[in-house]
Formats: structure tokens, C-alpha cells, sequence
């Protein structure tokens, strides 16, 4: 996708990593420095499997050439995508705390240490870099005390949450995290993958890296979406914004059409749905643009983006240094000149609040 990018272009999905926990200890406190050391903590900026290193997808063909993993320096991501393709902002998304294990405590510690190194080591070093901040997912109470915390830094644009989880966002045990970025005016950015060891289907643990690879757009993110509306967390938060990440978009459609139509016959069980559960989503939701799961006709990619409003709901995403194909390509050319102004720029500076 990158070669149809233009100056100006916003990236809402650019992969940033922590070489190895050395790097995060400057801002772990001393219980949690030994605790990593004595319990031989490891951590892998590439989520611990999510994306093995020599499977296509893990990395666009210039970064696997060069061996390079997730960024770990500005420089690096200068050189990598800032400067070649003349951005003007780059959202940071940082997905290492994902994975971490079921202590709320480390969880809590873990997070609070990425942000400080996000604030620190990368938005301190350009001004075209925003970045997500993680909370924990384990704690409601400490993740809120992290949004109030770091919330109102200036370059700090979306809350960071993984769509593998045990139970989905809507449910109303997760409101005060959400009312708390609503508050801030922050996203909140579903991201793929999540926990390893939670099961990412509703039957159980998957049996290949393929199953678990689909689930994050055909069982999870989907998953969420109805959760989040049919909860009634829009409702209750009518400034909240979502955008779902890596989680591809050609599937939003069809489960629009069936939630419309089944809404029609069970809406007493939604009361504070005061209209279609679409409306309620494209008010609601915004989705990038890697992964691009596209036909390879243009008029049939044209017929999908139609169905999906691709000029509102879409904002750019290079999701570097992954690689998922020509998709983003097709998307593009398939665009008229106005939906491609909006989808590599203005969706996404209107959607983040850049420059206000």
C-alpha cells in the first residue's frame, strides 16, 4: 500500500516495540525489576507468536529484507516510514502488554512502564508522532488511574485494547474505562490479538496459527462490535469513538445487515437503541485500512467499498512493518479522489481531533 501513499498521509497503524525488557526497566519500580528477573520473565515485541518471524505477513518485503521487527528507535522509524513516505502523523501503537501474564499487579506495573517509554523515548523526538497509551485489562479501577494519569498528554490520541479478552468491551464491567477516554477525548483502538492463552473462540482454543489468525476478524472484532452496541455502551457514552485495528473491514457489512434485521425483531431486548444498530455503528466506529480483504476485480472491490461507506469509515493504516498483500493497493485505486483525500488524511485528523 505504501507506494500509493502521498505527503500529507496519516498512518493510524505503526508498530512500535521494546527490543527486550532491559528497555523498560528505567521505568519499573525495584519489586518489579526482581520480579522479572527471578520469575525469568521474557517478552517478545512480536507478541510472543502472533506473528511468526519468517511467515509473510511479518514484515513488508524492505523491512524482512533488513531483518527488522516492530521499530525500537525514532531513528529507526524515520528511516523506515516517517521520511520515505513523507507523513504527516503516525500514530504509535505498542501491542507488548498483551500478551503479559494474568497478575493485575504486573499487568498494571507493565503498562505504566510502556507509556512512560512511549512519552519518553518516542513522542519527546518528533512532533509528527501520536501514540496509543495501554491500560491494563485485567484491573478496571488501574486502568482508569492510567488514563487519568497520562490522558491529557497532548500527543496521546487512543486508549490501546486487545479484541481477545475474557468478556467483550460492552459488557458493563468495562464502563468506567470507557467513560474515562470518552471523558478525555481519547479513541479507544480494538487491536488485534490479545492474551495468547485465552481462547479466541467461543468453542475453545484453536488447533493452527490459521484459525487464530481469521478469528481476530471473523470471530473477535465481530464479537465486540455487537457487544459495544447491543450493551448499550454508545448509548450511555455518546461521545465515545472506536477504532478497530488490524481487524481488516470487508466483513462489516454483512454483519450490519443481519443486526439491522434481527434488531427489527428483538429490539425490547435493547431498549436504549434508539435506531438501527448500523447508524449507531457508523456514528461510532471508524476501521484502518490494512488488513485490505479485497476481491481482485475492481468493480466488485468498488460494489464492497460501496456497501461499507469506505469514504467516511476508513482511515489509513500501514500497520508496519507487517505485510498483507496488494489489498490496500486495490482499495486505493478503487477510490475516487475525494474518499482517497479522506481516507489517507482527513478521517483520521478529524476522528484523532489532530490540531485541536
Amino acid at each position: 500500500m505504501t507506494a500509493a501513499v502521498t505527503t500529507g498521509t496519516v498512518d493510524t497503524d505503526v508498530h512500535c516495540a521494546p527490543s527486550s525488557l532491559a528497555e523498560l526497566e528505567p521505568y519499573l519500580d525495584e519489586y518489579w525489576r526482581e520480579y522479572l528477573v527471578d520469575g525469568g520473565q521474557s517478552l517478545s515485541p512480536s507478541q510472543g507468536g502472533a506473528y511468526p518471524p519468517r511467515a509473510p505477513i511479518s514484515a513488508t518485503s524492505a523491512a524482512r529484507a533488513a531483518g527488522l521487527l516492530p521499530a525500537n528507535d525514532v531513528d529507526q522509524l524515520r528511516s523506515a516510514v516517517l521520511d520515505p513516505q513523507s507523513l504527516k502523523a503516525a500514530v504509535l501503537n505498542c501491542t507488548t502488554s498483551f500478551h503479559c501474564n494474568r497478575n493485575p499487579y504486573y499487568e498494571a506495573a507493565l503498562t505504566r512502564a510502556v507509556n512512560d517509554w512511549l512519552v519518553e523515548k518516542w513522542l519527546s523526538r518528533d512532533e509528527r508522532l501520536r501514540a496509543s497509551m495501554v491500560v491494563p485489562t485485567l484491573d478496571p479501577a488501574a486502568a482508569v488511574a492510567e488514563i487519568e494519569r497520562l490522558g491529557s498528554h497532548p500527543q496521546i490520541v487512543q486508549v490501546l485494547l486487545p479484541v481477545r479478552t475474557d468478556t467483550p468491551w460492552g459488557n458493563i464491567r468495562h464502563r468506567p474505562l470507557l467513560r474515562a477516554a470518552a471523558e478525555r477525548d481519547l479513541v479507544v483502538g480494538l487491536h488485534a490479538w490479545g492474551r495468547l492463552g485465552q481462547a479466541p473462540t467461543p468453542s475453545g482454543l484453536t488447533r493452527t496459527y490459521l484459525e487464530d489468525y481469521l478469528a481476530n476478524s471473523q470471530i473477535l472484532v465481530q464479537a465486540q462490535v455487537t457487544s459495544l452496541i447491543t450493551q448499550g455502551a454508545f448509548a450511555e457514552l455518546p461521545s465515545l469513538r472506536v477504532t478497530l485495528l488490524e481487524c481488516g473491514f470487508s466483513w462489516l457489512p454483512a454483519l450490519l445487515w443481519r443486526f439491522d434485521k434481527d434488531w427489527k425483531g428483538v429490539w425490547r431486548e435493547v431498549p436504549w437503541l434508539s435506531g438501527k444498530p448500523s447508524e449507531v455503528a457508523r456514528r461510532h466506529l471508524r476501521l484502518t485500512t490494512a488488513p485490505a480483504q479485497l476481491p481482485q476485480d475492481p468493480l466488485q472491490v468498488r460494489q464492497a467499498l460501496d456497501l461499507l461507506d469506505a469514504g467516511t469509515m476508513l482511515m489509513h493504516a500501514s500497520d508496519h512493518p507487517h505485510d498483507h498483500g496488494p489489498g490496500g493497493e486495490r482499495l486505493l485505486a478503487a477510490l475516487t479522489a475525494p474518499e482517497r483525500d479522506r481516507v489517507l488524511a482527513t478521517n483520521a485528523e478529524d476522528w484523532y481531533s489532530f490540531g485541536t
